[in-house]
């Protein structure tokens, strides 16, 4: 097994454009390696190691479009330039809770995309620019005219459970804990993951339908 290579190649989105937008999150994965098994062999309460999947999916047809596994130190923002080169074509949107609000991911995604909507609700202690209007301080007016939770509404915010189903879909089949010992690796077991998850994911999806 160690001389096989696998070099992971950038995600493909079935569409140039991707009209729905890209929805991100990001989530913890349990490391479960050698001292972990030596604790539990000896009655010891383990300390416990995590790393960090951020993943970006296609809104319109739940595909995984971006995944990066990072250090459990490594903010959401952060992350958000890895997720969006790994993006071919244009986004429409990009969608994310507000671990994601920060000037710096609308940055990133104004260098990469031509003027792509970013629905983000600030954070409880942010504040509008003082200097220049930004998209990100019209949501502040936003909020301000229409409330909260009506400008999640207008913004198409309910798009982001599109992630939160991968997530649980990832967490559920490939599993929860990482039992590579180096991120390196960690990381080629994350991307190979979520290529099983498109091939699922190819295959068909379940419809829901609200019952009134």
């Amino acid at each position: 097994m160690s001389n096989i290579r696998w070099s992971p190649s950038r995600f493909q989105c079935l569409d140039d454009h991707l009209q729905e937008g890209i929805p991100v999150d990001s989530a913890g994965l349990k490391i479960y390696g050698e001292g972990e098994r030596l604790d539990q062999r000896h009655a010891v309460r383990p300390r416990r190691r995590w790393r960090k999947l951020h993943l970006g999916v296609d809104a319109n047809n739940h595909e995984i479009v971006a995944v990066e596994l990072t250090r459990d130190d490594v903010g959401d923002v952060a992350a958000v330039p890895d997720l969006l080169d790994q993006i071919d074509g244009s986004i429409a949107s990009m969608t994310g809770d507000r671990a994601h609000d920060g000037q710096a991911a609308y940055d990133a995604v104004a260098e990469r995309h031509l003027e792509p909507a970013v629905v983000i609700p600030p954070r409880s202690t942010a504040a509008p620019s003082a200097t220049t209007a930004t998209q990100r301080d019209q949501r502040f007016h936003t909020i301000a005219k229409h409330g909260r939770i009506s400008r999640q509404r207008l913004s198409g915010y309910s798009r982001r459970s599109r992630v939160e189903t991968a997530i649980s879909r990832y967490k559920a089949i490939p599993g929860r804990l990482l039992h590579a010992r180096t991120l390196p690796n960690q990381k080629t077991r994350a991307k190979i993951a979520c290529n099983v998850l498109n091939r699922m994911t190819s295959l068909g999806m379940p419809v829901s339908v609200r019952i009134k």
